[in-house]
């Protein structure tokens, strides 16, 4: 009997290991807002190359604001110089609706300068980063907000 016993532990042990390796698995989905065609192809491929990534597209903060809360997102890349809507606009519209509000949202700027990461960081972006940045920390923000709750 204690043998059944450890045969359904086992086998629980089992499913749930199985059960956690698809999660982890699961295709995960990321907002790029860039209003330069080129650079969103990049990020788009970037992404893509990883596997399992499905990758919606916004041009503008209105777009990154109509996607955000009506598709599933699991994290925004947000370009700070957009057209119709900027992007520390569309950040702070999106923390505004309740069922965004925690999403990781990483600001992509070519600006440097303290001034314009406090804006980012004011209008609710949880991590700035200075364009052109290298593979490696664009690789380093992904695996930190895409995979935060998969490790």
């Amino acid at each position: 009997m204690a043998s059944t016993s450890l045969n359904q532990t086992y086998t629980s042990t089992e499913t749930s290991q199985r059960a956690t390796e698809r999660v982890n698995t699961a295709p995960r989905s990321v907002l790029v807002v860039e209003d330069h065609d080129d650079t969103r192809l990049m990020l788009r491929t970037m992404l893509e190359l990883r596997g399992g990534i499905v990758v919606v597209e916004a041009e503008n903060g209105a777009m990154a604001i109509a996607l955000a809360t009506n598709v599933h997102v699991d994290f925004i890349l947000m370009d700070t110089d957009l057209p119709v809507l900027d992007g520390y606009t569309a950040t702070s519209r999106i923390r505004e609706y309740t069922p965004t509000h925690r999403i990781p949202i990483v600001m992509m700027s070519g600006h440097a300068e303290p001034a314009a990461q406090m804006r980012a960081f004011a209008a609710g972006c949880t991590e700035y980063l200075v364009k052109p940045f290298s593979l490696h920390g664009f690789d380093s923000v992904v695996k930190r907000y895409l995979y935060a709750d998969k490790s």
